[in-house]
């Protein structure tokens, strides 16, 4: 049967070994005037200090996206959103003072379990190999990552971003003879983790 073609980002399942998940999330900083949108389900990587956007193939991964909360500097309101919309300007002039932050929420524990649809066809027997992101255009409106796990770059090779640990149990996804079934995956190229990766089996 066919699966459903929606990707919807990295979404978290669980913990390794059947670990209690709290749903828990860290909260970081996006800085001011960040050029690029972060999507919730995003993952994401760190530089100087700062939560930034994810790319495809980049080793030093923090989490993944769920959400931020900031003054919006235009209606000048308390906003929780979805999405970090690009270009946000908390410190403008007319911000409301004081509101320097934005405030970023992420799941970062190396350890957990993240669903996310694949792009292509992912084999059965390709469990326990490594593999990379592919990158879309996700949407403003719902604020929803479209990141896929890439079906084209799994292989044993240490250098890459997530491990694939297993099939979903979702059974309008779960035919892995077709293409955009959901796997589960782990990090495995992760700043508090291993952020050279580990040789896939």
């Amino acid at each position: 049967m066919a699966n459903v073609d929606a990707a919807f980002g990295y979404r978290p399942v669980g913990k390794v070994g059947s670990g209690v998940n709290n749903g828990g999330t860290t909260l970081y900083t996006i800085g001011d005037d960040y050029g690029t949108a972060i999507f919730k389900g995003d993952h994401v990587m760190q530089s100087g200090g700062y939560v930034i956007a994810g790319t495809a193939s980049g080793a030093t991964n923090l989490g993944v996206f769920n959400g931020c909360f900031y003054i919006d500097p235009t209606s000048k309101k308390p906003t929780w959103s979805n999405y970090y919309p690009a270009d946000t300007n908390v410190t403008a002039s007319g911000s409301i003072s004081g509101s320097t932050n934005i405030d970023a929420y992420i799941y970062d524990d190396p350890y957990y379990l993240f669903e996310a649809q694949c792009d292509g066809t992912i084999a059965k027997t390709d469990i326990g190999k490594n593999t990379d992101s592919i990158l879309g255009t996700s949407s403003t409106v719902n604020g929803l990552s479209v990141t896929e796990i890439d079906s084209g770059s799994e292989a044993t090779t240490a250098a890459r971003q997530v491990t694939i640990v297993g099939i979903t149990k979702d059974p309008e996804n779960d035919d892995a003879s077709s293409a955009n079934a959901n796997w589960h995956i782990m990090w495995n190229e992760h700043v508090k983790f291993s952020s050279t990766g580990i040789t896939g089996t």
